[in-house]
């Protein structure tokens, strides 16, 4: 399993004196970006693509194949994320059966337009992240059942967000280990992680990691030695970034105390 963590200036200059050491730079399909981390590091390229929102007849299909072929970026992510702002006759947290079949058949096509052009073996499937009335995702694609559902019928491979996936059982009142236990984790490919802060009353992840998030990373990597789990490709540590947005999150004394942890972690999960 390689290690990867976004692509921030920091984090580039923690590489470039020696202090820490990656085996990819995880960026956003952003040519520039692309273009600045690889000077450095392989890239792989985390395509900000959705499923569930009749949105991807808008997607440029050469530029995003070009990232790909030129990085070696193995697969194509889709985030299950059907938003209520594109179903605003559905409530947020509906539980109605005909609700999540009808959100159900855009999820699939979505899916299933990019199975038709990439095949299924290039396709992984990310858990998103549900927060209740202070967000926009539809409680719906984010039950254990609904993401199953959908890695099977499409034969697509699963992205397993572990901090997405705990943000959303706490929402939804779910057990957090019933949670993981009933994600596809047979068809695990990719793996996200990083901490999550309780900041202004909200869960907030791709921040520093804390105790009680190390537990949850242990935990699932001791699924992944014991075989358990099948072992994903690569683990990104989902920290830091570029511009104001994320100056506040890109500490490097974060990054060069928590990278080699992560990378300690990951070598004791392979033997």
């Amino acid at each position: 399993m390689y290690l990867a963590i976004n692509y921030s200036p920091p984090a580039a200059q923690l590489i470039k004196s020696g202090q820490i050491d990656i085996d990819y730079f995880k960026t956003p399909d952003w040519p520039w970006m692309v273009d600045e981390a690889k000077e450095l590091r392989p890239v792989t390229v985390h395509f900000t693509l959705e499923a569930g929102n009749n949105g991807l007849g808008r997607v440029d299909w050469k530029q995003l194949d070009h990232l790909a072929r030129t990085t070696h970026t193995p697969y194509f992510n889709l985030h299950l994320d059907a938003k209520q702002k594109y179903f605003p006759w559905i409530l947020t947290d509906t539980s109605s059966k005909s609700d999540i079949e009808q959100v159900y058949k855009v999820i699939l096509s979505d899916v299933m337009s990019m199975v038709e052009r990439f095949g299924s073996e290039r396709i992984i499937i990310e858990n998103s992240p549900y927060r209740g009335d202070r967000g926009n995702t539809l409680r719906l694609c984010v039950e254990p059942d609904m993401i199953s559902r959908i890695v099977d019928e499409s034969g697509c491979g699963f992205l397993l967000d572990i901090s997405h996936a705990i943000i959303s059982a706490t929402h939804i009142g779910m057990d957090h280990y019933e949670y993981f236990y009933k994600l596809p984790v047979a068809k695990l490919k990719e793996m996200h992680f990083a901490g999550i802060h309780h900041i202004k009353g909200q869960w907030i992840d791709h921040l520093s990691i804390l105790k009680c998030d190390w537990h949850w990373l242990d935990w699932v990597l001791a699924h992944i030695k014991s075989g358990d789990w099948r072992t994903p490709w690569l683990l990104a540590f989902e920290y830091g970034g570029v511009g104001i947005e994320f100056e506040w999150r890109s500490d490097p004394n974060v990054i060069v105390t928590q990278v080699p942890k992560l990378l300690e972690l990951i070598k004791y999960s392979e033997y």
